[in-house]
């Protein structure tokens, strides 16, 4: 499944961070893509985004894509996808997706952009 994140529409802002999970023999690089939260400066005329508490909402492993949701969806997911598993990421927050082409690239969108709009309202509270 190539996946192409400029594909899925009404999805806000984000910025990416390849980050390093693991150690040793089990680390890996994996990309990481963030709801972006402005800066409460008091100028008005430019708005800087700032990386710091921002929150993940799909991080991309060489053969997976993972995503946060909620523990029902996990749930319905995994019965209905054996290509579908927990997040390692996110934990019970979040499902893994392994790139089968078992899952349409429709349902993926959808994931993405349910992933991203959870992660904004989890930022803003």
């Amino acid at each position: 499944m190539e996946f192409d994140i400029n594909k899925v529409s009404g999805i806000g802002e984000y910025f990416t961070e390849e980050v390093t999970v693991g150690e040793g023999v089990d680390a890996e690089k994996v990309l990481v893509y963030k709801v972006k939260i402005a800066d409460k400066a008091d100028e008005l005329d430019s708005v800087d985004y700032v990386d710091e508490g921002s929150r993940a909402f799909l991080v991309i492993r060489k053969n997976t894509l993972e995503l946060r949701t909620d523990r029902k969806l996990l749930g319905l997911l995994r019965e209905k996808y054996e290509t579908v598993m927990e997040s390692r990421y996110f934990g019970k927050g979040g499902v893994e997706i392994v790139n089968s082409g078992q899952l349409s690239s429709e349902e993926i969108n959808d994931l993405v952009r349910l992933s991203y709009n959870l992660s904004a309202e989890k930022q803003s509270n």
